[in-house]
């Protein structure tokens, strides 16, 4: 008798629960008060602090769109800065490397005398690996041929004579001229050709 006593007097799991939930608990559905910018709750029956907590609202808002458009902004111009870095970053070398084509391409008009020798097709066959590597990075020769008209863009007059071409036309190329990626890299170095000399 005494164990079913003690049995009722135990508490319930339904009694427990009760007693541990909150009475006033919060609703999770519940969104919190407005606050100013200080933190402080905002009383919505006051037309001044409603009016001045939505223009603090309306300034931020502007300033986080402000930094979002000036950030992408930034990044399309680190992008296009990396782009134009990658695109010309062999000019140097590239430049310093035009001499050296150059004077190989003397010494083939020199070794046209015996095409068939040994040297002349193994120096053929540098003259092509220079040429494959040239395109490949880009760079293709400016067109320029005796009675074009001179091209300040394209062309360097190193000097005129007189002649009955055309005034400023070219008359003989001096160093081929070259392009990198459809911009200048080294100008065709040109004579050019001035009036003819007046009679005595």
């Amino acid at each position: 008798m005494q164990q079913g006593k003690q049995e009722e007097s135990e508490p319930q799991p339904q009694d427990v629960e009760e007693k541990v939930q909150p009475k006033d608990a919060c609703s999770m559905d519940q969104a919190p008060p407005p606050q100013d910018d200080h933190g402080e709750a905002v009383d919505e029956s006051d037309p001044a602090e409603a009016s001045a907590a939505t223009d603090e609202l309306t300034k931020w808002r502007e300033l986080a769109l402000r930094t979002a458009a000036e950030y992408d902004n930034y990044r399309k111009r680190c992008v296009k800065e990396r782009e134009e870095f990658t695109r010309y970053a062999t000019r140097n070398l590239l430049e310093e490397l035009l001499p050296v084509v150059d004077h190989f391409e003397m010494g083939m008009q020199m070794a046209e005398k015996e095409k068939g020798s040994m040297l002349y097709i193994g120096m053929e066959m540098v003259q092509k690996q220079l040429q494959d590597f040239l395109n490949a990075q880009g760079v293709e020769p400016i067109p320029t041929e005796p009675g074009m008209p001179f091209d300040h863009n394209l062309h360097e007059a190193i000097q005129s004579e007189a002649s009955d071409q055309p005034e400023g036309s070219v008359l003989r190329i001096l160093r081929p001229g070259y392009k990198l990626k459809g911009k200048l890299l080294r100008p065709v170095n040109v004579v050019t050709a001035a009036p003819p000399a007046p009679q005595a």
